[in-house]
C-alpha cells in the first residue's frame, strides 16, 4: 500500500513536471515565431517584400511589389550569382535600389547585408551597368500622332502643338583638382562645381529626353543646342522652355516654334494679353520643374555631391557613371506614376 502511495505521488510529480515543461515549450516556440519574423524583416529578401507596397516605395521609389519583381525579373538574367558572390540577384538590385533612393553611404550598406563596403561599390556600379542597359530605351521621345492623342486637356487649349518641355537641373560634384576642369564646371548660378543636365519631358508628364552631362559653367543656350534634342523636332511642333533659353533661332530652324513666358525688358509692363499668356504658359512649364523635383525627391542620391569618379568612364565604355545614375533615375520614374494627372 505504501508502495503504491509512493508511486501516486511520484507520478503527480511527472505530471507536474511535464505540465511545466509543455507550457516552456509553448512558450519557447512563441519566442522563436516572434525572432523568425523579426529575422525575416531585417533579412533583405523577396519573402521582406512580398505584398508590402509600403516598405516597397520606401526603399526603392517603385510604386508597388509587382513592379519590383517585374523589374527583377527583367534584369535578374544579367545580374551575377554563384560562389563568387554573397549577395543573391535580388539583393544586389536593392542594395542598388536602395543606395539611388537613400543615398546610403557603402559602409551603411555594408552593415545591412553583411559584406565589406568595397563588395558594395562594386555591386553598385555592376548592377548600375545593368540597369542603364535595360532600362534606357523607357526614355522614348514619342511620335507626334501618339503624343496628341492622349494630350492633357490644358495642352489641348492653350498649347496644342506642344511636344517638349525643357529645363536644365545640376548635380553637384567634388571640386576638380585640374584648374580648367575646375573652372568649366563651376556654376555661377549655384556657386559650386556642378555637372549640368538638359531634360525634356512629354506634356503627359514623362521624360522624353535627358542630355549627356555637361559642365556647370555652360550656358542652356549652348547645351540645347548641342544635346541632340533639336534633331528629334518636326515641322510645327512647339517646344516650352524658360527665359533663360534664348533658342529661337535654332529652333526655327527647324521650323519649329519656341514658347517662352513674356519679357519685360524695354517695357514699363506687360500688356494685358501678355500677361494672360505668360500665366498659361506657365501653368503647363511648370510640369518640367515638378517632375525635377519628383526626381529628386524619390532619388536623393542626385542631391549629394558627386565624387570625382563618377565623372569617368571605365575601360571600353563611353558613358560616365553619373550618366548612368540620372538616365536610370529618370528610367525608373518614367515607370511610376506621372506627376501630371490624366484627364
Amino acid at each position: 500500500m505504501q508502495e503504491v502511495e509512493v508511486l501516486k505521488s511520484t507520478n503527480e510529480q511527472l505530471s507536474s513536471q511535464c505540465a511545466q515543461l509543455a507550457h516552456e515549450n509553448a512558450n519557447y516556440a512563441a519566442k522563436l515565431k516572434e525572432t523568425e519574423e523579426q529575422l525575416r524583416i531585417l533579412v533583405i529578401n523577396e519573402d521582406s517584400f512580398k505584398e508590402n507596397d509600403e516598405k516597397v516605395r520606401f526603399y526603392t521609389g517603385l510604386t508597388n511589389w509587382d513592379l519590383l519583381l517585374t523589374l527583377f525579373t527583367f534584369i535578374q538574367p544579367a545580374l551575377g550569382s554563384g560562389s563568387r558572390t554573397l549577395l543573391s540577384p535580388f539583393q544586389q538590385l536593392m542594395l542598388t535600389l536602395m543606395r539611388l533612393r537613400l543615398s546610403l553611404s557603402g559602409q551603411d550598406l555594408g552593415y545591412r547585408f553583411g559584406v565589406h563596403p568595397s563588395t558594395i561599390s562594386r555591386t553598385f556600379t555592376n548592377v548600375l551597368d545593368v540597369l542603364y542597359e535595360k532600362l534606357k530605351s523607357i526614355i522614348i521621345w514619342p511620335e507626334r500622332d501618339v503624343l496628341r492623342k492622349t494630350l492633357p486637356m490644358d495642352f489641348r487649349k492653350h498649347c496644342p502643338t506642344c511636344v517638349v518641355i525643357i529645363d536644365c537641373f545640376e548635380i553637384f560634384i567634388d571640386r576638380p583638382s585640374d584648374l580648367l576642369a575646375r573652372a568649366q564646371t563651376y556654376s555661377s548660378y549655384k556657386h559650386h562645381n556642378t555637372v549640368k543636365y538638359l531634360i525634356g519631358i512629354t506634356p503627359q508628364g514623362s521624360v522624353s529626353f535627358i542630355s549627356d552631362g555637361w559642365g556647370g559653367r555652360v550656358s542652356d543656350k549652348h547645351l540645347t543646342e548641342n544635346s541632340g534634342l533639336l534633331n528629334k523636332l518636326l515641322p510645327g511642333d512647339t517646344v516650352l522652355a524658360d527665359r533663360g533659353f534664348d533658342i529661337k533661332e535654332s529652333v526655327g530652324l527647324y521650323c519649329a516654334t519656341l514658347s517662352l513666358p513674356a519679357f519685360t525688358r524695354g517695357k514699363k509692363q506687360l500688356s494685358g494679353v501678355e500677361v494672360e499668356q505668360t500665366r498659361r504658359i506657365a501653368n503647363i512649364r511648370i510640369h518640367v520643374e515638378r517632375v525635377i523635383g519628383n526626381l529628386r525627391k524619390k532619388y536623393s542620391f542626385l542631391s549629394i555631391t558627386q565624387p570625382i569618379d563618377y565623372l569617368f568612364c571605365k575601360l571600353n565604355d563611353s558613358v560616365t557613371t553619373l550618366d548612368k545614375v540620372v538616365t536610370v533615375c529618370c528610367s525608373l520614374t518614367n515607370l511610376c506614376n506621372s506627376v501630371v494627372l490624366s484627364d
